[in-house]
């Protein structure tokens, strides 16, 4: 379903509660939440939400591109002086904005507090890659897109430092890896991402590109976690976007993207977790399915009118049918959390800013799913 009204409630009540509005003297980011939120309010088409959009995007490079208030450093990530660094808010990458400060080095890692700690992920920062070409294409500020394009240069050395080697988590410095070891589908998002930056800002990113892209042939892309499902419905509708746009470099990956996806979606429809309690459901991971549902009527909007840039495309024809089973699966998870009684649990509130802002997203997903 398509809910501006409650999409902006719901957006009403998270910049209220983070410091974004009214202005709060110390605000609340999470980088990966507040893409959602800026891409969701720059759907909305009005100025009131752009203008809240932009302000967002300020007080996100502001606070999650210096250092923390507990840490000995002090600045911009980047080390740039403080007029420099306000221009250039992205070239030292971005915070993630979790509560605990990172871990020191040679102090233990421990798997239960690192998800406390912060540093910077690399699908955080794509997903804000995104909300900055969102941002420019929207206002027409090539600003934004230039900003996204020198946090891509930035970061992929520390997350890429050798070929065939990629990081899930680095340092806030972008030093030395957190996290060894690789996301299951960071090359595919991060060369997905960078073909929309480059497209974007007109940057040159062909050598991170071909870093990501072959590391791609041994990477097993279906998830049976619905939040990684409809990120390969993301990427699927980035594909398709960018191949009917003249990017035929991608058209070979919407195949098995979807391929992957659809048995993701599959898996979650058979799991049985819609007939469980909310307290036993985490809603971001459910909604961020539903936000990638929402995208595959673009996908079959842009085969349908250039089917002549696609690859295989009887292989696709068949599974954009397939995918038909699923229809009404993204307004049943909506449903179900825009129900008050199923947002009264310690599940919804222990996530509760997550958990608005997908909701939102899912609600009104023009914004968030737009190339």
């Amino acid at each position: 379903m398509t809910d501006t009204h409650a999409a902006r409630a719901l957006l009403g009540e998270f910049a209220a509660r983070t410091g974004l509005e009214p202005p709060a003297r110390t605000p609340n980011r999470y980088l990966w939440t507040d893409a959602f939120a800026v891409c969701t309010l720059l759907g909305l088409g009005d100025e009131a939400a752009r203008s809240l959009a932009l302000r967002l995007i300020d007080l996100v490079h502001h606070t999650l591109g210096r250092h923390r208030g507990d840490d000995g450093r002090t600045g911009w990530l980047s080390d740039l002086s403080d007029e420099e660094g306000a221009l250039h808010p992205t070239a030292g990458g971005l915070r993630i904005g979790k509560p605990l400060a990172e871990r020191r080095p040679g102090e233990r890692f421990d798997d239960r507090l690192e998800w406390d700690r912060d540093g910077q992920y690399f699908h955080y920062l794509t997903k804000w890659m995104h909300a900055l070409c969102r941002a420019s294409a929207v206002t027409g500020d090539p600003v934004h897109a230039a900003r996204a394009a020198e946090l891509a240069k930035a970061v992929h050395p520390a997350f890429v430092p050798a070929p065939g080697r990629m990081h899930w988590k680095v340092s806030i410095d972008l030093s030395r890896p957190l996290v060894a070891s690789m996301g299951q589908h960071d090359p595919l998002d991060g060369l997905v991402t960078y073909a929309e930056v480059d497209a974007a800002s007109g940057a040159d990113l062909s050598v991170e590109s071909a870093d990501l892209a072959a590391m791609l042939s041994g990477v097993r892309l279906a998830t049976d976690d619905p939040l990684g499902t409809g990120g390969l419905l993301f990427d699927a509708v980035r594909i398709a976007a960018l191949t009917a746009g003249g990017r035929a470099s991608l058209g070979s990956l919407l195949v098995p993207v979807l391929e992957a996806a659809l048995a993701g979606t599959a898996a979650f429809a058979r799991s049985g977790t819609l007939r469980r309690p909310a307290g036993d459901r985490l809603a971001f991971r459910e909604l961020g399915l539903a936000v990638g549902l929402h995208g595959l009527e673009r996908i079959r909007s842009e085969f349908a009118a250039s089917p002549a840039m696609f690859a295989e495309c009887d292989r696709l024809h068949g599974q954009l049918v397939a995918f038909e089973a699923y229809g009404t699966l993204a307004g049943v998870i909506e449903a179900f959390w825009l129900e008050p009684r199923n947002r009264a649990t310690s599940t919804w509130n222990d996530h509760r800013e997550i958990n608005e802002v997908t909701l939102a997203a899912s609600l009104a997903p023009a914004g968030f799913l737009a190339v």
